[in-house]
């Protein structure tokens, strides 16, 4: 990094230049905060001074086993306290952390395993098989197993591996951290969950997740002491850096290991948690949740939701309930959240489906990303008149170092200057993004371009839907239609001709589906829906019917 000296004569040095990473959280949180809650997991409470220590006994015991700066610790783990302790134990031997998806194939995760060149992979007892089987078919040599054995979860040590408990007993609690010498240096690589080809591996430097905290912390109206659940998995964009964001607000970590809204009620309420993020089905599971699960809480808890466009109708629905959602959008590439829908006090007189549709807005750029604007096929900026389509681009600190051991798709990515994101939008004369579409999701019948977002945001008004994801489906006549695929709430009865009525006095005739189909919708583990499984349904579908794709 180049460094000019100005007119003063002055330049850097060790007192005035120290290199942005959020270890520095937590390394300052246990001398402020010793004393205080950092992680909770059932029974199971550690101190800030308890985090620190065992965080920094992985460190030693990594480092004695061989693990050098710049290699790999790759983790299969839930959302325990051992996964948080790793987002810290792993950085301060040097390391780069690899948090991988414990929904993914064996094949996936050891084409991760090769490729990434783990050294060590810390794995929960109920994932050994899954870890096993990877190692049996990755190329390159294999990563050492360390067994994680949850035993507030009910476990115990199934004795073939070296335990995770033991690992810590051989380090040094006197360990001198390895802190980067610039902040540009690696810190975590996760794994884009890709529908088609092998997952590409995206790299975070120290500035960027240093930054993100920060941004986080703005975007979610966060004070001191926060109580946050872990319900994005701590695998996905390091659950959009929570792990490193609670530490600088001397907060708690509050473990979820199996997302239910009986989990989510019941940590609000004995918990006291403040905060959280999720999908919005996660914001469906607590609307529909059973009265035997719900709990009162008498505080509003603030939640961020991502992962798709938020329809109205949910968000209209869950905020009565004490929940207050800001819709955030981001990607792996940008260290999850880097727009957030920053509500404006003008609009507080907003009600109902008025108010929701503002809170269903992709939002404006956050705090610490330089720029977010939606960008033409050229690669100039559409004009903000709520009309004009193009692909949401980003560029700044939060933006990703680049995709690791592929410098076509960095190269790719970063056209002109700038992250292109692969998702369609346009911009309010405000300057408020709101997606439209992901650009392989725009179904375009008879020349139209049909928004599933806005056909999923029709049915979901409708009282007997919980769930739905729009797709085209081939058409001999159109090219292609809207083909919905519904999940309904427990006990309740509709036809598809009855949703097809009901979505045709909401949008154009174009745009209505002309299929539904009833069914559990396939999701990732963040709760996002696997649409190209349902676009493999559909086509099969229209095949079926004689036409061809």
């Amino acid at each position: 990094m180049g460094w000019l000296v100005d007119e003063t004569g002055l330049e850097k040095n060790a007192a005035n230049h120290v290199a942005l990473t959020p270890l520095s959280h937590l390394k300052r949180a246990a001398d402020v905060h010793a004393g205080r809650t950092a992680l909770v997991w059932k029974s199971t409470r550690r101190s800030y001074a308890e985090y620190l220590d065992r965080a920094t006994r992985l460190a030693s015991a990594l480092a004695r086993r061989g693990v050098a700066p710049g290699d790999v610790v790759a983790t299969l783990l839930p959302n325990i306290p051992q996964q948080a302790e790793a987002h810290f134990g792993v950085p301060a031997c040097g390391a780069i952390i690899n948090t991988i998806n414990t929904r993914l194939d064996a094949d996936t995760v050891g084409y991760i395993f090769g490729h990434a060149g783990a050294k060590i992979v810390l794995v929960d007892t109920a994932l050994l098989p899954l870890a096993e089987a990877a190692i049996k078919k990755m190329e390159g040599h294999a990563p050492q197993i360390v067994e994680v054995c949850d035993r507030e979860a009910g476990f115990t040590p199934g004795g073939h591996y070296l335990e995770y408990e033991e690992l810590l007993a051989e380090g040094d609690p006197e360990f001198q951290w390895v802190l980067p010498e610039d902040e540009w240096e690696s810190l975590a690589i996760n794994y884009t969950s890709g529908t088609t080809g092998r997952p590409k591996g995206v790299v975070y430097h120290h500035r960027g997740a240093y930054l993100a905290t920060m941004a986080n912390v703005i975007a979610w109206r966060m004070q001191l002491f926060p109580k946050v659940l872990t319900i994005v998995p701590l695998f996905h964009c390091n659950a959009w850096v929570q792990p490193w964001l609670v530490p600088m607000m001397g907060g708690t970590l509050v473990c979820c290991r199996d997302v239910t809204a009986k989990a989510i009620y019941d940590a609000i309420a004995d918990e006291g948690v403040t905060h959280f993020g999720g999908a919005p089905i996660v914001l469906n599971t607590i609307i529909n949740a059973k009265d035997e699960d719900r709990r009162p809480f008498g505080h509003v808890v603030e939640v961020f939701t991502a992962g798709a466009p938020p329809p109205a109708a949910t968000l209209a629905a869950i905020e009565p309930l004490g929940f207050n959602v800001t819709q955030v959008y981001g990607l792996t590439e940008t260290y999850g959240p880097a727009t957030e829908c920053l509500w404006q006090p003008e609009w507080e007189g907003k009600t109902g489906e008025d108010r929701a549709a503002f809170k269903a807005r992709t939002g404006v750029a956050m705090a610490m990303l330089e720029a977010a604007e939606v960008h033409d096929t050229h690669g100039a900026p559409v004009p903000r008149d709520s009309a004009h389509l193009g692909e949401i681009a980003m560029r700044g600190n939060l933006v990703m170092k680049g995709y690791y051991k592929n410098p076509q798709a960095t190269a790719e990515a970063f056209r002109g200057g700038w992250f292109r994101s692969g998702d369609i939008a346009l911009q309010h004369p405000d300057g408020y993004i709101k997606i439209t579409d992901r650009a392989k999701d725009i179904i375009i019948s008879g020349g139209e371009n049909v928004s599933s977002v806005e056909v999923e945001g029709a049915l979901m008004h409708h009282p007997a839907v919980s769930l739905c994801a729009v797709v085209a489906k081939p058409d001999e006549k159109w090219g292609e239609v809207p083909c919905a695929f519904v999940e309904l709430k427990p006990g309740a009865e509709v036809t598809e001709e009855e949703l097809i009525k009901f979505c045709r006095a909401r949008l154009a005739g174009f745009a209505t589906p002309k299929a539904v189909v009833f069914c559990d919708l396939p999701k990732t583990s963040t709760g996002k829906i696997q649409k190209f499984e349902l676009r493999a349904v559909a086509k099969l579908m229209a095949q079926q019917q004689g036409v061809t794709a």
